[in-house]
């Protein structure tokens, strides 16, 4: 599985990383820490990217077993 964010181009550097960092789970204060930063910047980063429309979407593989014949014999 991977995290594609589409409309990534229309985001700076800076937040592209806080997207990406909450994206995989984390909160503002720990996005702060890692880049250096003070919450406040981390909440304005991720207003200005959404307002940029960007939009994140979770790629699943099919071999998860959750797709197809096997999963039919199982329900």
């Amino acid at each position: 599985m991977h995290i594609e964010i589409r409309g990534a181009e229309k985001l700076s550097f800076r937040e592209k990383q806080a997207v990406v960092l909450k994206e995989t789970g984390l909160g503002n204060e720990e996005i702060a820490k890692r880049l250096g930063v003070n919450s406040a910047t981390v909440a304005t980063l991720l207003s200005r990217a959404r307002s940029k429309g960007y939009e994140v979407v979770i790629v699943i593989p099919t071999d998860l077993g959750l797709f197809g014949a096997e999963n039919e014999e199982e329900g």
